[in-house]
């Protein structure tokens, strides 16, 4: 089983941190020097990445054209799937970043008997991958009142929104539930897809089970184990990393840590993971380039010198051979000289 290990290993990071705390002094170790560490390899690997793909040349326009491309007069075209100019990338990306756009039109293949072999249309991928992120990103959003002192207002209306349809004290909030959701649907469908189960990886698995645990034990801190968790101390040890003067002046939780801990090594991974799917969506180049090569000529950009080709001269060049192997030519072969 490809999930066994990255579970087995989530566990043992929980386990590390649940027992590593109760050593003297370890709690500074997992309350400020890994976050710090965790922080500077997020950023320091992110902004790498995303320079390394920023600076590699790309000298063919290869974007994705899924409709009728720009053409003669009258005929209709599709400036969502063949942009041609900057505000019609503009605008696939911002449907394609902000509303998964291309996930929208998932396709199922099902081989009935027959044999016959149909696509047909499915929407629970883009359903539940968009519960996923955007819960992810209200989770984060919310979080940001333990690192604010006073907290935006921004913030506030966020978590008021969330917790809108308030179940029970302490409050449940909508995303909470919805996250839980989207984790178990996008693990089921890796198991029980046979063709995503063949092609699924441990690192496919490990962030799932390593999101799983932080979502998990935030949960287990909010409603079942709060008589150990001191907010404040926890806000003021937030505060405290955020103005780089990080202080732990109570005892905390050991489930905080285990918490804190599984963030980290999820900021840590991230520029490592398929997770940099994140940065690298505004850098593919099957989704930010216009489709205008017929309009514009590009140079390419690892050979700027090399001289136009065209058809006429590649036919000259290659005519012969092309007439051998029965390919069509607009100039037929001079006729061969009598012996």
């Amino acid at each position: 089983m490809k999930y066994a290990f990255p579970l087995a290993a989530v566990i043992a990071l929980v386990l590390i941190a649940l027992i590593a705390v109760q050593i003297p002094g370890m709690q500074y170790l997992f309350g400020v020097v890994i976050p710090y560490l965790a922080m500077a390899l997020f950023l320091g690997g992110f902004c790498y990445r995303v320079i390394h793909w920023a600076r590699s040349p790309v000298p063919f326009r290869i974007p994705t054209t899924c409709g009728q491309g720009y053409s003669l007069p009258w005929i209709k075209q599709d400036k969502l799937e063949a942009p041609v100019n900057a505000s019609q990338v503009v605008a696939r990306m911002f449907l394609e970043i902000v509303l998964f756009r291309s996930l929208w039109r998932n396709t199922k293949a099902t081989v009935y008997d027959g044999p016959k072999l149909t696509y047909e249309s499915s929407k629970w991928l883009w359903l539940f991958g968009i519960m996923f992120h955007y819960s992810f990103l209200v989770i984060v959003v919310r979080h940001m009142r333990l690192f604010l002192d006073p907290v935006p207002g921004v913030v506030a209306f966020v978590e008021l929104g969330d917790s809108l349809l308030q179940i029970g004290a302490p409050v449940m909030y909508m995303t909470d539930v919805t996250i839980i959701l989207a984790l178990v649907f996008l693990f089921g469908r890796r198991l029980i897809n046979t063709q995503v189960r063949y092609i699924s990886l441990m690192n496919d698995y490990f962030p799932l089970f390593l999101i799983f645990g932080i979502v998990f034990t935030g949960i287990l801190m909010r409603f079942f184990i709060r008589t150990d968790v001191d907010i404040n101390a926890i806000k003021q040890l937030a505060v405290g990393l955020v103005t780089f003067s990080p202080t732990i002046v109570t005892e905390i939780s050991a489930l905080f840590y285990a918490h804190l801990f599984l963030v980290c090594t999820l900021l840590a991974y991230f520029p490592f993971s398929k997770l940099m799917h994140m940065g690298g969506v505004f850098l593919s180049p099957t989704r930010n380039l216009a489709n205008n090569s017929r309009m514009v000529r590009h140079i390419n950009p690892w050979n700027p010198d090399i001289k136009p080709h065209s058809y006429a001269s590649y036919e000259d060049e290659f005519r012969e051979d092309m007439v051998e192997q029965g390919i069509p030519v607009e100039k037929e072969l001079p006729p061969k000289a009598n012996d």
